[in-house]
C-alpha cells in the first residue's frame, strides 16, 4: 500500500488541530485528548461537563459529511486489514490509553506542547510501538 505526502493538506489540518487544543485550553481549561473527551462524555460527569465534550464529537462526526458536501468528494481511505483486525485494534488502543492515561492526542498534541516529561515518554513510547508494529506486519507477519 503506498502512502500520499500530502503537505498542504496535513499543515492545515495540523494547525486546525493546533487551534482547537489552545482553544479548548483557553476557553475551558482542559485538555484535548480525544479518548478522553470520548470516554467523559459517555461516562455521568458534573453539569456543564459534558456538553463540550458533545460538541466536540459531533464537530469530529460531521466533518466528514460536510466535507463531502462543499467538494462533492472524500478523500479515499484504504483499510488494509480486516474487520476483526480493527475490533482487535481498536481493543488494544482502548487497553494501552487506559494503561498510558491519555492518548497520542492528548500526550502528543498537548502533552508535550506543554514540556511534560511523562507525555514525551509516553509519546516515544506510542511510536515505538508503532514502528514495530508495522514492521512485524508488514516484513514478519507480511502485508
Amino acid at each position: 500500500m503506498e502512502t500520499s505526502f500530502t503537505p498542504i493538506a496535513s499543515l492545515f489540518g495540523g494547525a486546525l488541530i493546533g487551534v482547537a487544543a489552545v482553544a479548548l485550553m483557553a476557553f475551558a481549561g482542559r485538555i484535548m485528548g480525544a479518548t478522553g473527551i470520548l470516554s467523559g462524555a459517555a461516562l455521568i460527569r458534573k453539569p456543564g461537563d459534558t456538553d463540550w465534550r458533545i460538541a466536540l464529537i459531533a464537530g469530529m462526526v460531521t466533518a466528514p459529511p460536510l466535507l463531502w458536501l462543499v467538494t462533492g468528494s472524500l478523500p479515499a481511505v484504504e483499510v488494509p486489514v480486516s474487520t476483526v483486525s480493527l475490533v482487535v485494534g481498536g481493543a488494544l488502543v482502548g487497553i494501552g490509553v487506559t494503561f498510558g492515561g491519555g492518548c497520542t492526542s492528548g500526550h502528543g498534541v498537548c502533552g508535550m506542547a506543554r514540556f511534560s516529561v511523562r507525555s514525551v515518554v509516553a509519546t516515544l513510547t506510542f511510536m515505538a510501538a508503532t514502528f514495530v508494529t508495522v514492521f512485524i506486519a508488514r516484513h514478519v507477519v507480511g502485508g
